[in-house]
């Protein structure tokens, strides 16, 4: 879920401003210092970006893949759950976010993959992670985690020429009541979703029903980011919104593609920080984001990333 342009490198050191409020009680998230841009070794393939910045075209239309590229798939998306599971365990208040990057860049590098983040559009690091009110792509840095924070890990591989795409929802030791309703309501919608999923269903009815599931909730989506088709390319067709919608397009066996909703507390607004990727709240709310890739298959879905 990528919509930016080159990273422009900043940044100030950040500073902490806790809130009490409607949502909760939580510290507001700013940039702090990001260190260095990680190496990857030269006998790791590694996709069209890695020094150009720029991906390739992906295909014009939704990709109906064969056997042997659902195995593909299956393999970087089984890779890329691996990692975003074994991960939990770092994280941990005092822990910073750089620091989680360089545990998921090492993992990957180690089992012969590329991360695929790294220098995608100029991102400069190996994953995203989103704290409290930033709604995604937030950039690891050297901040330190603190209890009651929120935190999603969005974790892509790739790996023998496929990408594997996944994120999920971490508490920091012990986080409020709101928090984990917000997560709770969250994984539902994107499980809600899963769950329609089959031939000739359409791509809208996913908008429709987490949209719909959200606001029972009492929580809106964030309309701006979109899942994604996914496969030889990070990102191509299908577009996967997560808001009602009457677009046009249909689910098809061999079609593998991403959902990843963004549920906020307050208000639809974001807007992008001077790092030129964070995305956080125009409100200050919180936000969480769960994410699957999952493959249509003839009588159904499965789940690559479970």
């Amino acid at each position: 879920m990528f919509f930016r342009n080159l990273f422009r490198k900043s940044l100030r050191t950040g500073r902490r401003k806790i809130v009490n409020n409607d949502f909760g009680s939580y510290e507001i998230v700013e940039p702090w210092e990001v260190t260095e841009m990680k190496e990857v070794p030269s006998y790791i393939p590694k996709p069209s970006y890695s020094q150009s910045l720029l991906p390739r075209d992906g295909p014009k239309k939704p990709e109906i893949k064969d056997k042997n590229q659902i195995a593909s798939m299956r393999d970087s998306c089984y890779f890329a759950k691996q990692i975003l599971t074994h991960i939990k365990k770092y994280v941990k208040p005092g822990v910073t976010t750089d620091e989680l990057d360089s545990i998921v860049h090492e993992m990957i590098i180690s089992n012969g993959a590329y991360p695929s983040p790294l220098n995608y559009k100029g991102f400069p690091k190996s994953i995203c992670t989103s704290i409290n009110n930033v709604a995604c792509h937030g950039i690891p840095d050297k901040r330190p985690l603190i209890n009651g924070d929120i935190l999603n890990i969005d974790v892509t591989v790739f790996l023998n020429g496929y990408h594997g795409d996944c994120s999920k929802m971490f508490e920091v030791e012990e986080c409020d009541d709101e928090a984990k309703r917000l997560i709770n309501a969250t994984e539902l919608c994107l499980k809600s979703a899963i769950d329609i999923c089959k031939p000739n269903e359409n791509f809208s009815s996913i908008g429709g029903i987490i949209e719909e599931t959200a606001n029972r909730h009492g929580y809106n989506i964030i309309p701006v980011f979109a899942g994604h088709g996914i496969g030889t390319y990070f990102h191509g067709p299908p577009d996967i919104f997560h808001v009602a919608n009457d677009l046009p397009g249909k689910m098809q066996a061999g079609m593998t593609f991403t959902i990843e909703p963004i549920l906020s507390q307050g208000g639809e607004e974001i807007k992008i920080l001077e790092d030129g990727w964070t995305a956080v709240t125009v409100d200050h709310a919180r936000t969480a984001q769960c994410e699957h890739t999952i493959l249509i298959t003839d009588t159904g879905c499965d789940i690559l990333t479970r």
